[in-house]
């Protein structure tokens, strides 16, 4: 038996030769406009130019003595114009850095190179034509140095530039990834207790014959048919939450019998049209029980109310009568995510308070438009 190894064969990969580059240089990977428009704002750096052109007067400083002093400023004008060529071409790169506009631009450079330098040999220019042998060679070689380091910083221009957009293309993809995991996490919080509790309660009622365990347990049924599959989803329909909500409290009230009384108040079209976190008034509702409901001898009341005050705002409200908030009361991690999500969905259009009722508490949710933000 004849066995290969994977590692083996991406090392050969690596060690391959892209003979590609030699006569078609440049990134292979081309960028579409929407990845272009995702990662590739970054501005031009200015940097690049104030380095070019102090190093263009360096070289006319250091050939100073190589031309006659009636050229130096032909060749100044030259020299610069050619730098500021190469460098509007270096900003085109950037917004654009693909192989093909690289090669486009060095057979450009090229031409550009061959020409100037055919002008200088045979130019009709007085000044031009009197020039030595020797000082016509330092101005042709200035503008060859000029053009061949215009053409190795292109290269590598598009390269990193290049590398730096998929790099953040991957950067981005990443916390998309990160964002969206945060947001199942954040969606899957039913609370363990919550299933226990209600698994043994419908256990005891079966065993003793009790009516209830029929009923709560359609409601149970109900209440997880619509939680689990929402925790691949980043929103859900008021509608859905509602029905949600509704199956959680038919549970909760029959555990607790006499002691929870619930009801829904709802505009029309505001459920259909209304998209929101997953579980975000679930986790309301629970607090309101936990905190409120259960903790009092007497019980209480949950009322849900949805209003829609104008065209492009709706308001959920979660109030209880129950034991009410304690005054050093923070922020739990159910509330602290519900808050986030928010601002995910719908940035500063949402803002979710809390307020003490005489008795019990108040859960409000403002929302000023209808539509989510992406």
């Amino acid at each position: 038996m004849r066995c290969t190894s994977s590692k083996s064969t991406e090392s050969d990969d690596k060690l391959k030769l892209d003979w590609t580059q030699w006569v078609y240089p440049g990134p292979k990977r081309v960028f579409t406009a929407s990845e272009m428009a995702r990662a590739g704002q970054q501005p031009w750096p200015k940097a690049i130019e104030y380095y070019v052109y102090s190093n263009v007067f360096v070289l006319l400083v250091i050939n100073f003595n190589l031309l006659a002093r009636e050229l130096i400023q032909w060749a100044a004008v030259l020299v610069f114009g050619l730098s500021y060529l190469a460098l509007w071409v270096a900003k085109a790169l950037w917004r654009q850095p693909t192989r093909k506009c690289l090669n486009l631009a060095s057979l450009v450079s090229g031409g550009v190179m061959i020409g100037v330098a055919l002008l200088l040999k045979f130019s009709p220019i007085g000044p031009v034509q009197d020039m030595a042998r020797a000082e016509l060679k330092g101005l042709t070689l200035i503008i060859a140095a000029v053009v061949m380091a215009s053409l190795v910083s292109w290269f590598f221009l598009v390269l990193i530039r290049s590398q730096q957009i998929a790099a953040r293309l991957r950067e981005l993809d990443e916390q998309e990834r990160h964002l969206k995991l945060a947001r199942r996490l954040a969606t899957a919080q039913i609370q363990p207790h919550f299933l226990f509790n209600t698994l043994a309660s419908v256990q005891h009622w079966v065993d003793t014959q009790d009516p209830r365990a029929a009923s709560t347990l359609r409601s149970f049924t109900s209440y997880l048919r619509a939680t689990l599959p929402m925790f691949e989803r980043e929103s859900l329909h008021l509608k859905d939450e509602l029905q949600i909500v509704r199956s959680y409290l038919e549970v909760m009230q029959a555990r607790l019998g006499t002691r929870l009384q619930w009801q829904v108040e709802l505009c029309d079209g505001v459920d259909e049209l209304l998209l929101l976190p997953p579980g975000l008034l679930l986790t309301l509702v629970e607090n309101a029980i936990c905190h409120g409901i259960e903790p009092a001898l007497r019980g209480g009341r949950i009322t849900i109310v949805v209003t829609r005050p104008a065209e492009s705002q709706v308001v959920i409200e979660i109030s209880d009568d129950g034991a009410g908030l304690s005054p050093d009361a923070v922020d739990g991690l159910g509330l602290k995510n519900s808050r986030e999500r928010l601002q995910q969905l719908f940035g500063e259009r949402a803002r979710l308070s809390l307020e003490a009722l005489s008795p019990g508490c108040l859960a409000r949710l403002q929302i000023q438009t209808l539509e989510p933000t992406a």
